[in-house]
């Protein structure tokens, strides 16, 4: 299969006529399942990021607005968008402004109008396909005079189309057919008189497309809901990677390589915008090096390097040196180091990528040569030991090239093998000597039946193997459920986001044939491997429990029957406890009897003491103690001017005071960072401070 990589132009052709609307009990209508699949399938072309253009065409509308709606012709047709790629704009378009409507459309005459559109807006630009798709229940009269003329010009114009039905093409008029849950149509009365005709004459126009396969392109709403529920991935031009592989100094051979499996990553990565107008460029980031000292005077970015910590010392290495470090080469490379047996490489996947190689297309002497060796290798059951350098200055890799040999081609796989460094070691204890841990005759019999009932590949009567499990069919769930949120968001701006969607639980799951061989086998294991529940003696309360909601607290621990911190103790900061801004909350150490006035009256610290830059003391009550600053009305600014904001007020009571005060030091000289404060600690009815 070759993608075509250019871009292409589509038209969807949507039916909203009144008959659209109907449905039996307990069935959605057409016109809701229609609405779905035009809305995957634009989210899948938003997201995948491609050039292609899209217009949307709705017949059966009450009003009529198209190029060729002269003298009563073409009427209930409404070009509702020219081509353009498509964006979430057009997703909102869909689903808040296109409703059924109350009238009949032609779809053969909605045909003529795609057409002309695809035709007047492509002239003179370079598509590489143009296709339409009508979404239709065909339950609408249409003329089929100019059929033949239609599909002639649909091949002339080289318009591939496709068509979208509530019902499968083998309905038949008495009993109507599966139509993937929605039931045959108006409620199982079967195909109307005008459904067949439509059936017939889509099946005419089709078949005269492309007699082989034309019916393909006929596929019910259920399907491709179905199909479409999958976001399509970035679709990348494969680059190839031209080199010369090389056998000693005579031997040499020209290769391609191409990526086989590569990480799949989203184009573009969060940015930060402004919360108000979403704009990336109305907010800047400047990072600015500064001296840790007092006036904290700003350094030059020409005046910094970069520093490697080894151990406790950091080794300067300006950009020369990094320049010098790197391992220089003479460019690619794609030598082989020598051969060695399949069953001597141990099939470690390391890196980010598996690589094959090929022969140039236009070379038919690299060609033989290439086949050659690849047969060799597969005949004799070797591997070739390479060594690869994917540009200049590149780090060289060491690993296996093993061949690889399909219907339609062959190819050497690369897979880079693991140095000495990646290699981790594990040595665990024998449980063959250890009697404790023997397993009966019963618990491996019963282990073995539920391993074979697990199996996810089986062979059927012919003896060929079905895979139950297709992993290279199982979309990534972590950018689907991403694609997801981002398009409910974008469409949704205040909603709640959307639960998982069940057909993506579903996919994770094990198969229900394997789940179903299994139950007994399990049934059995719990029987012979019995679990005992060990209950804890005693469960920790978290700060959280103590304190009730809000911000976020760390966690306390109980020790007989009193409160203790245990990230006191440590001496943390009430920044690295709490993190909650510059607003810091205190814990209350009940030993002694000590209690902070700030939690008793659930007030913070910042409505306890006004400015955020200047914060003022707690009164501690207990034992009679009062804080002289709060006693004479001064703020801790009003009392030590020296430099912004300092903390401890003087204890007079008792004679006690502050350490730090006597020795004239700020608490910035004392604890450092001037946003950072240590917390005093107070032991059982003794004031004392820990710096």
């Amino acid at each position: 299969y070759a993608p075509s990589w250019g871009e292409s132009a589509l038209v969807l052709c949507v039916d909203v006529g009144f008959s659209m609307s109907n449905s039996g009990p307990g069935q959605e209508p057409p016109f809701e399942q229609a609405k779905k699949v035009i809305q995957k399938f634009v989210k899948r072309q938003v997201f995948a990021e491609n050039k292609d253009e899209l217009g949307l065409v709705l017949f059966g509308s009450d009003a009529t607005k198209n190029n060729l709606a002269k003298d009563g012709q073409y009427q209930n047709i409404y070009v509702h968008r020219n081509l353009m790629i498509p964006d979430f704009g057009l997703l909102e378009e869909i689903q808040n402004d296109i409703h059924p409507g109350g009238q009949q459309g032609d779809w053969l005459d909605a045909l003529v109008v795609c057409m002309d559109l695809l035709q007047n807006e492509t002239l003179g630009k370079k598509y590489d396909r143009l296709n339409i798709a009508v979404l239709t229940d065909l339950d609408s009269p249409v003329s089929p005079d100019q059929l033949d003329i239609i599909t002639g010009n649909l091949k002339r114009a080289g318009i591939t189309l496709q068509f979208f039905l509530p019902f499968p093409m083998d309905t038949d008029e008495a009993g109507g057919g599966d139509v993937g849950g929605s039931g045959p149509p108006h409620g199982g009365k079967g195909l109307s008189r005008e459904q067949q005709q439509g059936l017939d004459l889509v099946k005419q126009v089709m078949m005269s497309l492309d007699e082989e396969d034309g019916l393909d392109e006929v596929q019910t709403f259920s399907d491709a809901i179905e199909k479409l529920s999958v976001f399509k991935h970035v679709e990348k031009r494969p680059m190839a990677w031209p080199c010369t592989l090389t056998i000693g100094s005579c031997l040499t051979i020209k290769i391609v390589g191409y990526k086989a499996v590569c990480e799949e990553r989203p184009r573009k990565s969060w940015s930060v915008v402004d919360a108000q107008t979403h704009q990336k460029e109305d907010v800047k980031r400047d990072v600015v090096y500064c001296v840790d000292d007092d006036e904290e005077t700003e350094v030059p970015k020409d005046d910094t390097i970069q520093g490697f910590r080894y151990g406790s010392d950091i080794v300067p290495f300006s950009k020369v040196d990094q320049e010098q470090m790197k391992y220089k080469t003479d460019g690619k490379s794609f030598a082989v180091l020598g051969f060695a047996k399949q069953s001597l490489v141990v099939h470690h996947f390391m890196g980010n990528q598996i690589l094959k190689v090929f022969a140039p297309k236009d070379d038919e002497h690299a060609g033989v040569a290439l086949s050659a060796l690849i047969r060799a290798l597969d005949e004799l059951k070797m591997v070739a030991v390479v060594r690869y350098v994917y540009a200049r200055n590149g780090n060289p890799q060491v690993g296996a090239a093993f061949p690889c040999i399909k219907e339609k081609y062959e190819c050497l796989m690369y897979v880079q093998l693991p140095f000495m460094e990646d290699l981790r070691q594990y040595t665990f204890p024998s449980l063959e000597n250890n009697k404790k841990y023997t397993p009966s005759e019963n618990q491996l019999s019963v282990v073995d039946s539920l391993i074979d009932s697990m199996m996810l590949v089986e062979e059927n009567e012919d003896g060929e193997k079905k895979d139950l499990f297709k992993v290279n069919h199982i979309p990534n769930p972590q950018y689907q459920r991403l694609f997801q949120c981002l398009h409910h968001r974008a469409l949704n701006p205040s909603a709640p986001l959307p639960p998982v969607e069940p057909w993506l639980i579903t996919a994770l799951q094990r198969p229900q044939a394997v789940a179903a061989r299994c139950r007994a086998p399990l049934e059995n294991m719990k029987k012979l491997f019995p679990l005992k529940e060990v209950v804890k003696k005693k469960e920790l309360k978290t700060s959280k429990e103590l304190f009730g909601k809000g911000d976020v607290y760390r966690t306390a621990v109980w020790k007989q029957g009193c409160l203790q911190n245990s990230c006191l103790e440590k001496g943390r900061s009430t920044e690295q406890l709490f993190r909650k801004g510059k607003v810091y909350r205190t814990v209350v150490w009940k030993q002694g009897g000590l209690q902070n006035n700030c939690l008793e009256t659930g007030r913070s610290t910042e409505q306890l003491f006004g400015n955020r830059e200047v914060y003022r003391t707690a009164v501690w009550k207990q034992g009679g103690l009062q804080n002289s600053c709060l006693e004479t009305g001064r703020s801790t600014e009003q009392l030590f001017r020296k430099g912004k904001v300092y903390r401890t007020a003087v204890w007079k009571q008792g004679g006690l005071q502050n350490s730090y005060l006597e020795t004239g030091r700020s608490t910035e000289q004392l604890f450092g960072n001037r946003e950072v404060y240590r917390t005093a600690v107070w032991l059982q009815g003794e004031l004392g401070f820990k710096s």
